[in-house]
């Protein structure tokens, strides 16, 4: 046991490494390289499959092109009060102000936006925003985002890609960053990335839900990654769930329907045939959001022809909405509600506007959109708490690691809109490579990899390919999906948490003497035992960060703890890693906004309108 293992495998050196390589990854590879640093991407699937793919309804970004009232300032009203005020002051003020001319930015790079008939970048109407903001390519925004991202950093920048690769540890030389500990999934074996500035880009943990958006890559190893290194992750009780998910049939269970088939014009419909959004309007949304107090009335009294409908209200309002209707028996045959645009748009209106919706469900479950309402229900969707990071520079607080995107916290609060997702992955992976690379500019001696911490690592790594027995990898992983899905679901009490963290306590256990069969080869056994980790510290930090929070807030709901509490307004729940290895939970007050801040966000929308100061 006393070999130094780490003495002979494969060591790659870059200035800084990106792992992951979504819109955030790429944008902060970009970022980086553009400033003169060797960059290298890691990503444990295939470039082109990351999350920002789901993302298709568009990249909500104050261009004012369909709206000219519309202006950075009202963009980061409607993010903060979507967000319940618990974002973060200045990352919702930089994410505002800057996504525009990313928008643009990425025009110039390639990107081919649908248009205004005037010839300008077309936008379009999603949960949450007070105007039409978000750019769009039909439904497949995402999917031209991250084609246009890769072109430019493979072809323009000549970044260096290194797939199916999966990191494991953080290396430290004291207390600041030395490397990252990687293995290559095909062949199984190690590789050391040498560098003195990472930029985690992961995205979240849906995997630990069983009823999710999110692919087989989604397990938390950012959160896992960061947290093991001496991180903080913030605000991990809010977990977004999608209200719209489809829920049938079995092929397509989960799946994201973006809320664009709602902008473009779908409802909602319960097994009655009612429209029931109307009943669920808050009234406090109805008097903020509406124009005047004549159509704040008529929405709150069911009026069909309103301005905005009830269906873009925001997704934690439609999700318990459909819960409830669930709950008392109003939904559909496969437990979710009807999403119908089949009645309300032309076919080929359908197949132009939602062309991906259209194709995807015929081909995968037989649903024909044009034709019949869909299945739908909430999905566990988005992480809006995550990885604990400095607004201007996104560094962590351990020095040289940075975060960006999904797996990091604070920008969106305690819910987030629909569309800030895609300009987010954007505007704080810009941040983020110059973050990092301001920090390489300052960095005197060169911070060298630890053999110890390798060798530990490579041995946990190792362990479960070399113990004679144990527990089968996959059955654990279900068996954690269906604790989460019965004690920190949409819906929460402190019967159901606490009876949920017993189990993950004893789930880590299990985990901890699982057995993977075969070699290290091709393995996809051991990959999924190494997924344990990186799970289980999301699921727990979710569980103990849910417990904690007694209220009810944007996506964080407590049926024991019903309503906003004002005590909550101001508290952010930090977890860390303790001294003896156990998950350490505070609440710490946040910060006062400044106080410009603060009068933008509390003024009234004609102050706000028409100007961009």
């Amino acid at each position: 046991m006393g070999m130094n293992l780490s003495s002979d495998i494969q060591r790659i050196r870059h200035d800084v490494v990106v792992i992951g390589a979504g819109g955030a990854g790429l944008r902060a590879a970009i970022a980086s390289s553009s400033r003169g640093l060797d960059t290298g991407v890691v990503c444990k699937s295939l470039l082109g499959k990351a999350h920002t793919v789901m993302a298709e309804g568009g990249c909500a970004a104050a261009l004012g092109n369909a709206d000219s009232r519309d202006n950075w300032k009202v963009h980061f009203r409607d993010t903060m009060r979507g967000g319940k005020f618990l974002n973060q002051w200045e990352m919702a003020e930089l994410h505002a102000k800057h996504a525009p001319d990313e928008v643009k930015l990425l025009e110039q790079w390639g990107a081919v936006f649908d248009r205004t008939p005037e010839g300008l970048i077309g936008q379009r109407n999603f949960g949450g925003h007070r105007y039409p903001r978000l750019a769009h390519v039909g439904d497949r925004t995402g999917l031209e985002m991250i084609r246009t991202l890769q072109d430019h950093a493979i072809h323009q920048q000549g970044i260096q890609v290194h797939m199916e690769c999966t990191a494991l540890r953080i290396v430290m030389d004291g207390d600041k960053l030395a490397g990252v500990l990687a293995y290559w999934r095909d062949a199984g074996r190690f590789v050391l990335f040498e560098c003195n500035a990472v930029i985690l880009a992961t995205g979240g943990g849906g995997k630990a839900w069983r009823i999710t958006s999110n692919s087989w890559e989604y397990t938390g190893d950012g959160f896992d990654l960061a947290y093991k290194a001496g991180a903080e992750l913030v605000n991990m009780e809010f977990t977004q769930f999608h209200p719209t998910g489809m829920v049938w049939p079995p092929s397509v269970r989960g799946i994201l329907v973006t809320e664009g088939v709602r902008g473009d014009g779908g409802i909602l419909l319960n097994s009655e045939g009612e429209r029931f959004m109307f009943n669920y309007i808050p009234e406090k949304f109805a008097a903020e959001t509406a124009d005047s107090e004549e159509e704040a009335e008529r929405w709150l009294a069911g009026d069909k022809n309103a301005r905005r409908p009830p269906e873009l209200l925001t997704r934690d309002v439609v999700a318990r909405a459909i819960t409830k209707e669930v709950q008392a028996g109003r939904g559909s045959p496969h437990g979710g509600v009807f999403l119908d645009i089949a009645s309300r748009r032309p076919a080929d209106v359908i197949r132009r506007k939602l062309p991906s919706m259209y194709h995807q469900f015929k081909e995968l479950a037989e649903v024909d959109i044009t034709k019949d309402a869909m299945e739908v229900g909430p999905t566990l969707h988005y992480f809006m708490g995550g990885i604990r990071v400095d607004s201007n520079t996104q560094m962590t607080r351990v020095p040289g690691l940075f975060a960006c995107g999904e797996c990091s916290g604070g920008m969106h609060g305690a819910n987030r809109l629909g569309g800030n997702s895609l300009s987010d992955l954007l505007v704080f992976g810009m941040l983020a490579g110059n973050g990092a690379a301001d920090y390489l500019d300052k960095l005197e001696a060169t911070p060298q990899a630890s053999s110890e911490t390798v060798d530990a690592a490579i041995r946990e790594a190792t362990a479960p390919l070399n113990r004679e027995e144990g527990p089968n990898p996959y059955l654990l992983h279900e068996e954690l999906q269906d604790v989460m899905n019965n004690g920190v679901n949409i819906v929460r009490d402190k019967e159901g948490l606490e009876s949920a963290i017993q189990s993950l306590d004893s789930l880590k256990q299990k985990a901890s003497a699982v057995k993977a069969h075969g070699s290290s080869q091709y393995n996809p056994g051991w990959h999924e035992a190494i997924s344990l980790s990186p799970l289980l510290i999301t699921a727990e930090s979710v569980a103990r960060a849910a417990l904690a929070r007694e209220e009810s807030r944007g996506a964080h709901t407590r049926i024991d703890f019903p309503g906003e509490q004002d005590r909550w307004q101001a508290v952010h729940v930090i977890i860390s890693k303790s001294a003896d290895g156990s998950m350490n939970v505070r609440q710490e007050s946040a910060q006062a906004p400044p106080e410009r801040l603060s009068e933008i966000a509390h003024s009234s929308l004609t102050d706000l309108e028409g100007g961009s100061a």
